[in-house]
């Protein structure tokens, strides 16, 4: 049975009232009364609901997640992230308030002046973004899962993906593989300057560049039509193409069908990179050599950080994980003559 303030209050012979000002603080009570409240409060299993947590705290214990939906946004990547922070948050006795709609600073303004969440996670993080000016002046703190180009006095966090585009090609040039391409994102991704995106681009070109290597680069929507049309203008634009860096999920299945329906063996015509999550990567018919992206680490982490923040520890302003590849089925040396 659910135990009540009632069964609280007789337990410890007082009335239900000063079992309420004990929790919320509102009247002074004796130290004795208050012990005896609290001594019942835990033999007896009492759990206060929300509104009482937040009178007796000034805190709510919820946590706003904030992830826009957007033209772009790979939903179940986004959804691994959400079932982390949500089971880190409980672990922490906090809740979280998904904010799913594409409202920009004045829908991060109603959840932080409605006193229903102590602090915000942010998501789909601009290398620009409008977001950051408002963050900065508000009484909750914050950690964005993600880095803007100017992260000053912000607390980040996200897998390291410039370095990973490097990675994907690094790996692929000590393969012998002398050109190669990458299929991104969709192209409204990369028009909203969404951090991510452009790291792993900058990366990309940056290890392509060092090593000399003839590179492309064609964002791709995410749909079977679209990627059978990007093989298709990869290949008939740069016919000594042999490998390829997808950092586009939603396609890599479809990817698969262009490139083989075009003649290609994989790999031993063309090896394959990933960004992805590594159930993706493993469950395809050619299991994947791919950069995992770790969103149980990097929400966990980001819950973490934000408990500190509200104990008033100390936090690091960036924090990256390392990008860590693993090969598979779908890359090969390249073959010559």
């Amino acid at each position: 049975m659910t135990v009540k303030i009632t069964d609280v209050a007789r337990h410890a012979g007082v009335s239900p009232s000063t079992v309420s000002y004990a929790l919320s603080g509102k009247r002074p009570i004796s130290a004795e009364t208050r012990a005896r409240v609290a001594a019942s409060i835990r033999e007896l299993g009492y759990r206060p609901h929300a509104g009482a947590r937040a009178l007796a705290s000034s805190k709510s214990n919820v946590l706003a997640m904030v992830v826009p939906l957007r033209a772009g946004i790979h939903v179940p990547v986004v959804m691994g992230f959400a079932v982390s922070v949500v089971t880190s948050a409980r672990a922490h006795d906090h809740d979280v308030l998904l904010v799913t709609q594409e409202e920009g600073e004045e829908g991060l303004r109603r959840v932080a002046e409605s006193a229903l969440v102590d602090a915000l996670i942010v998501m789909d993080v601009q290398l620009d973004d409008p977001r950051l000016p408002l963050l900065r002046t508000l009484d909750r703190p914050s950690v964005l899962i993600g880095f803007p180009s100017a992260a000053d006095g912000m607390t980040c966090i996200d897998l390291d993906f410039r370095a990973a585009g490097e990675v994907c090609v690094d790996h692929l040039a000590g393969l012998g593989h002398r050109v190669v391409g990458l299929i991104g994102s969709p192209p409204e991704v990369y028009v909203r300057q969404t951090s991510f995106a452009q790291r792993v681009l900058q990366g990309f070109t940056a290890a392509a560049t060092r090593h000399g290597m003839t590179s492309t680069v064609h964002p791709c929507e995410a749909t079977p039509a679209a990627a059978r049309e990007v093989a298709e203008r990869l290949l008939r634009e740069h016919p000594a193409l042999t490998g390829v860096v997808v950092h586009n999920e939603a396609v890599l299945d479809p990817l698969l069908d262009a490139f083989e329906h075009l003649g290609l063996r994989i790999p031993a015509d063309l090896s394959i990179t990933a960004l992805c999550p590594d159930d993706l990567a493993t469950s395809l018919r050619v299991p994947l050599t791919s950069i995992a992206i770790p969103s149980a680490e990097l929400g966990e982490q980001a819950v973490n950080l934000l408990m500190r923040k509200l104990d008033g520890a100390p936090v690091p302003e960036a924090t990256l994980l390392p990008a860590r590849l693993t090969p598979r089925a779908s890359t090969a040396h390249r073959l010559t003559g």
